[in-house]
This record gives structure tokens, C-alpha cells and sequence, in this order.
């Protein structure tokens, strides 16, 4: 479980502020709020999933995720979910039919 909004920010350990995540995603994302949109080069707030609907910020594109907007781009940039690691196991989870 993670805190979307961090502790440090005031994110109260509530339902409604918290997510799974794996632990990399977690690590990456840390206290941030926003991130750099790589496109744009502007700072974005991240993706939010208790807010945002994920298929109008992402799109699976094989194994790689891919954002649709600067929320979706600075979220993929910022928590590294196309790492060859990750990548690698996409396709597995892909393969096993669970992803």
C-alpha cells in the first residue's frame, strides 16, 4: 500500500489516499506530487488513481506502457515503468494471460 499523497504532505492514511503499488513504482514515485512531462518539458501533476481514469492517461502498447497526456508521460517518466526489468516481466504477465 502506498500513500498517493505522502505522509510528509499531509496524506492522511485513508482509503481514499491510499494505492497499490509495487515497491519500484513506490521507490520512484516517493513524495512527489508532479513531474517533468517529457514532451512538453512542463512540470504536470501524476497520475492520481483515485481521481484520474487510467485509459485516458495510458495506453498498453505490447508490453510498454505508453501515456496519452502530460499526466500519463511525466507518470510513466517519473515511476520508470519501461525498464527492461519491468518490461520483461510485462510480457511474462502478458503471456500468462494476467495482464
Amino acid at each position: 500500500m502506498e500513500h498517493i499523497i505522502a505522509r510528509q504532505h499531509a496524506g492522511p492514511t485513508a482509503l481514499e489516499n491510499l494505492a497499490w503499488a509495487c515497491h519500484r513504482c513506490n521507490r520512484h514515485k516517493g513524495t512527489n506530487l508532479s513531474g517533468l512531462d517529457p514532451e512538453s518539458r512542463k512540470i504536470v501533476l501524476l497520475f492520481h488513481p483515485r481521481q484520474n481514469v487510467w485509459a485516458e492517461h495510458f495506453v498498453v502498447d505490447g508490453a510498454r506502457l505508453r501515456g496519452l497526456s502530460a499526466c500519463g508521460r511525466a507518470t510513466v517518466w517519473l515511476l520508470q515503468m519501461n525498464t527492461e526489468r519491468r518490461l520483461e516481466r510485462r510480457v511474462e504477465l502478458i503471456r500468462r494471460g494476467v495482464f
